[in-house]
């Protein structure tokens, strides 16, 4: 039966491995955390004189290098001067050379957010007029090509790898001690430290030309490797090498000097290790937490522990799922019922903690329940649910199969051998008093014996073994387990890639009022009749962002309809406390005109017979208050009359 479900088993590896080879390879570019919310000049937008410098906005901080921020003429030249510098905040500007003539420019961007990830865009504005430009915008990518594919497999190699060496161990030190002496266990907690080892220097290789070019030739340029460690993802990348150090010396005592000692010895090393390699795995952990989506945004500091707690609870559910499974289908000595409980039961505790740290994690990265469908990373998330719940449904039946797993088999297969070696020892030992003059050719022949009969004790250990049904139920399913394990890892790595769905709804928010303002300010100029104002906010409180529009019908001197609506991020209608509006005319010191529209539904106030004394270039002011303490005034100006 073991020599069918052999290749089935490889099957289902390559089947596996195919996946989410696929998966890697369709994921695309990085998505980053960081996202351009606003830009001056505006993208699109026509100025009348060329500008003093081009300044661009993100969702959050990031990293400039001295060609970080490009300006174009028509003719692909560049006519920015200096390097690029931060005027406030995330806004970061570049100087333009003075004199620059009419045309269309394009401006292009690559970055660093602070999470780690590559962001790079580009857009156009026109000076004067718009015109013919040589300048091609539709390739600018970051983290995509050969060096992109190259770096996703990295990060899902070091995932794997360190899913395995933490699993793995706490398998072998919490749950089955007598797997410290054997090979196969041994060479898999050995395996997770190597591909771990060799991933981070991969990683590390590879950061520069991810970051910035992605040419496969800068994968080893050593000026660019001396940038990498300069930043906080090549600190976290070095300290992980320098804790993998730490993991060595815990790996050689583990499966040497701990194998060796007696019982009451190994009790007290138990505990050593166990400190030892909680405090290592941990550290391993935080080199992640550091460095990504953890480290930046909402409750950083509350983040990165968390994310710590995940990423351990990962390791020892799916890592020791691994190691049962190599010991289930590869080890000699079998594993006793007693040390398949005590993982079922550590299993059960990481996903306890796996969901309540997911549930933490969810809310912070997606901010509303929408964003799980409108947005990629909420869209990844609901797999990456679906398979934990599936994985959680077929870690059921194990526990059901190992609740009724019993070593008797076991048992009774020793005896047996046991009473098979003291009868061949005797007549061994009778046929040596009758034959004393044989000497070295009866050793040889004892020796050749002595080896056939170990194997056939293997062979007929590994047959009785087998042939507990609740054993070999066991072994299926921890192997459907162990493959779905693999396509979730999968999912794990693209989603830490991909930009976070609070990042994104919040960043087509700030495009969609940036355009929208645009767009008003070109109507109301032409005389339309009507004027729409559109101002992101923050109050700074939980829940705080959102968008308020205004409406001004007609627009014109004296009698007016406004209508105010708020909005979350996401574009749903958002009830908050208060809203007031004030209008302004600085250029004829009229004003402030308090106006306290009237609540009409959810999201909505109007004010009815809003008069507007003269023609003219109005400051319309909004205060908007989310809660008791948290409030907010955000302007624009408006031609109105």
């Amino acid at each position: 039966m073991t020599q069918t479900i052999a290749p089935r088993v490889r099957t289902l590896v390559l089947l596996l491995l195919a996946a989410c080879g696929l998966l890697l390879t369709t994921a695309g570019p990085a998505s980053a955390h960081a996202a351009l919310t606003g830009s001056d000049p505006q993208q699109g937008v026509v100025v009348d004189k060329a500008p003093d410098q081009v300044s661009l906005t993100f969702s959050e901080k990031v990293a400039l290098s001295n060609d970080s921020l490009r300006v174009l003429d028509p003719k692909g030249k560049a006519v920015q001067q200096g390097k690029p510098s931060e005027v406030s905040g995330t806004t970061y500007a570049v100087k333009l050379h003075s004199g620059l003539p009419d045309g269309t420019y394009t401006v292009t961007y690559q970055v660093v957010s602070a999470d780690s990830h590559p962001v790079a865009g580009a857009f156009t504005f026109s000076i004067g007029a718009p015109s013919v430009t040589s300048v091609s915008v539709s390739g600018d990518t970051a983290g995509g090509g050969v060096v992109g594919w190259l770096y996703g497999f990295g990060r899902y190699m070091s995932y794997a790898g360190f899913i395995v060496l933490v699993g793995g161990a706490a398998f072998v030190l919490g749950c089955w001690q007598r797997g410290a002496g054997v090979r196969p266990m041994q060479r898999l907690v050995v395996g997770g430290w190597l591909t771990l080892t060799a991933a981070t220097l991969l990683l590390l290789l590879l950061r520069g030309s991810y970051t910035g070019s992605g040419k496969v030739g800068d994968i080893f340029d050593l000026d660019l490797l001396g940038n990498v460690l300069e930043t906080k993802a090549g600190a976290a990348l070095v300290s992980r090498l320098l804790l993998l150090a730490a993991a060595a010396l815990f790996i050689s005592v583990l499966f040497g000097a701990y194998d060796k000692r007696e019982d009451e010895e190994k009790r007290d090393l138990t505990f050593g290790l166990a400190i030892g390699g909680t405090v290592v795995a941990a550290g391993l952990a935080a080199s992640w937490a550091m460095a990504e989506h953890a480290s930046v945004g909402l409750q950083a500091g509350i983040a990165m522990p968390v994310d710590v707690v995940h990423l351990l609870a990962v390791a020892v559910w799916l890592g020791g799922l691994t190691a049962l499974l190599v010991a289930l289908y590869r080890s000699e000595a079998p594993v006793e019922s007693a040390a398949v409980r005590r993982f079922s039961q550590v299993a059960f505790g990481s996903v306890v903690a796996l969901v309540a740290t997911g549930v933490y994690q969810s809310w912070r990265q997606l901010g509303s329940w929408s964003a799980f469908t409108e947005t990629r990373y909420g869209q990844l998330l609901l797999v990456k649910i679906g398979l934990v719940a599936l994985l959680v449904g077929i870690a059921f039946i194990s526990r059901r199969w190992t609740a009724q797993l019993a070593d008797t088999v076991v048992q009774r297969s020793k005896r047996v051998q046991q009473k098979e070696r003291v009868t061949a020892s005797a007549s061994g030992s009778g046929k040596s008093k009758g034959a004393g003059s044989k000497g070295a050719g009866d050793s040889k022949r004892a020796a050749q014996l002595a080896r056939q009969q170990a194997a056939m004790d293997t062979a007929r250990q590994k047959r009785t073994r087998d042939a507990d049904p609740n054993r070999f139920g066991l072994r299926r399913s921890v192997l459907a387990e162990a493959g779905v394990a693999v396509v979730l890892l999968a999912v794990t790595t693209v989603l830490t890639q991909t930009e976070p769905g609070r990042t994104e709804q919040d960043a087509k928010a700030a495009k969609a009022a940036s355009s929208s303002s645009s767009s008003s300010s070109s109507s109301s100029t032409a005389g339309s009749g009507a004027v729409t104002l559109d101002m992101s906010f923050d109050t700074g409180g939980t829940d705080g962002k959102g968008v308020v529009t205004v409406d001004f019908d007609p627009a014109r001197v004296g009698g007016n309809e406004m209508h105010v609506y708020v909005q979350r991020p996401n574009g749903r209608a958002f009830d908050i406390p208060e809203v007031k509006v004030a209008l302004t005319l600085e250029a004829k010191k009229i004003g402030p005109l308090a106006v306290t529209p009237d609540r009409i539904a959810t999201g909505h106030w109007s004010a009815s017979n809003v008069q507007i004394p003269m023609a003219g270039d109005w400051k319309v002011a909004v205060t908007v208050r989310t809660s008791d303490i948290d409030q907010t005034t955000v302007s624009k100006n408006a031609q109105i009359g």
